[in-house]
């Protein structure tokens, strides 16, 4: 296992430097990079996602290439424009709803991102679930207008009770996140007829293979998500949404533009709005160069302990 540290470009769901452990195993490189705040339950998922990659296991793909959307974090209106420009897809996903920052600013970013990806590209926001439903409803009617249309609201609320009941008061689609990957029940938003789309990110939900049972279970159209991996991880994301049998929507793959530096010889950076498959290499030097301090080694060494005793005690 190399543990690395890699600062981000701008500071993204709270975080400036992302910390991601790789595991190599008989077929090349995994990713276990669960955030830092996870416990070890949520955290082994991830790891199994890891392992999966080391192993080789993915199924066979159905495409060579896989479209993908520029993220834009809660930054001011010029910054995010030149997020768009500088990010060269057709796709923009932004993030709203940002704790300390106000409605008329996501307007603002918004309008923003509307002159830079032009009247033809797709806009989609992501408010992490933190709006209750009558804030829901009074954003998304505004965040709409702005955006000239949206193509989609990823996670407007907490619970997928509010979701559903958002979901019933708005015209634009719904995508659910967090009511799936981190849900006891993930086919819920199914039941209940609560979203529109599904995103899957392929860390959390324990690797490409479990993406693609709970994509087939859940009935929804997918939309394959990042969680702020290096191209190592990215690599998995890109491996399930290769393997899906339809991809209606461009997948949030991008966010190696979010980090200042990769582990990969060649970082997966989209080209004309896209991503290729396949694993990319990894750069012995990079590992060392990023490589992150010894206590924090050894706390994943710790961290990894831990999940290994869960797996073993879940097989017993």
């Amino acid at each position: 296992m190399r543990v690395v540290s890699i600062p981000m470009r701008t500071r993204f769901r709270g975080v400036t430097v992302r910390e991601a452990a790789l595991v190599r195993g008989p077929a090349g490189w995994g990713e276990w990079s669960p955030f830092l705040e996870y416990d070890t339950s949520v955290a082994e998922p991830w790891l199994r996602c890891a392992e999966e990659a080391a192993a080789g296991d993915w199924p066979a793909p159905l495409r060579d290439v896989v479209p993908v959307n520029v993220t834009v974090p809660a930054v001011g209106p010029e910054q995010a424009h030149t997020i768009v420009l500088q990010g060269g897809c057709r796709t923009a996903k932004v993030k709203v709803a940002e704790p300390g920052q106000s409605l008329a600013d996501d307007e603002a970013r918004l309008e923003a991102v509307r002159d830079a990806i032009g009247p033809d590209g797709k806009i989609r926001v992501d408010a992490n679930g933190a709006w209750s439903v009558e804030e829901a409803v009074r954003a998304i009617a505004v965040l709409d207008r702005a955006a000239g249309g949206l193509e989609y609201v990823e996670q407007p609320t907490a619970t997928v009770e509010d979701l559903a009941a958002v979901r019933r008061r708005v015209q634009v689609p719904i995508a659910a996140d967090e009511s799936i990957r981190r849900a006891a029940d993930p086919y819920r938003v199914r039941d209940l007829e609560a979203a529109d789309i599904a995103v899957l990110k392929v860390q959390p939900l324990g690797g490409v293979r479990a993406c693609l049972r709970i994509a087939e279970e859940i009935g929804l159209p997918v939309v394959v998500s990042s969680a702020l991996e290096t191209s190592v991880g990215i690599a998995a994301g890109i491996a399930l949404a290769a393997a899906l049998p339809e991809l209606p929507y461009a997948c949030g793959l991008a966010t190696v533009q979010l980090l200042t530096d990769d582990v990969a010889t060649s970082p997966l950076l989209p080209v004309d709005g896209a991503l290729r498959i396949g694993s990319p290499a990894v750069d012995e030097a990079a590992l060392d160069r990023l490589a992150a301090a010894p206590d924090r080694i050894a706390w994943w060494e710790t961290r990894l302990a831990a999940c290994r005793l869960l797996q073993q005690d879940g097989r017993s």
